[in-house]
């Protein structure tokens, strides 16, 4: 469905030492990096698509959060939406929803939902029933 998804940054050494390790745990390979551009990539597997990228702005002017958008991750079991949540809050992400059940969006949704340190919401969720 999606080629790629970008998300803009005002500062990307701070959003890429936010980035890094949440990828990292969630199993997402980082593809590329370039910070005299700046921006970085990683790819789903088997790859090479869909993409997640970030960098500042191509107009050049400073990145502004929006309301009502979301980038959601896929995790492999609740315990990874846990880890990521943690990870995400110990690199300067900050709390939208801790990580738990959230049946008015399916029986088995598990999910977390936080912002990383330029204001993006994020989501990373479990769509698996406990097995």
């Amino acid at each position: 469905m999606f080629s790629h998804i970008f998300v803009g940054v005002n500062d990307f050494a701070r959003a890429l030492a936010f980035y890094n390790p949440l990828m990292a745990t969630l199993g997402i390979e980082a593809r590329f990096c370039d910070p005299s551009r700046p921006w970085a990539g990683w790819q789903s597997e088997p790859g090479p698509r869909p993409l997640f990228l970030i960098g500042m702005p191509f107009d050049e002017q400073p990145h502004q959060p929006g309301n009502g958008q979301m980038v959601a991750f896929l995790a492999k079991s609740r315990a990874a939406v846990d880890q990521a949540f943690a990870v995400a809050l110990a690199n300067g992400g900050t709390s939208e929803g801790a990580p738990g059940l959230r049946p008015e969006y399916h029986e088995h949704y598990y999910g977390a939902y936080f912002r990383d340190p330029e204001g993006n919401k994020l989501c990373v969720a479990c769509h698996s029933p406990v097995g």
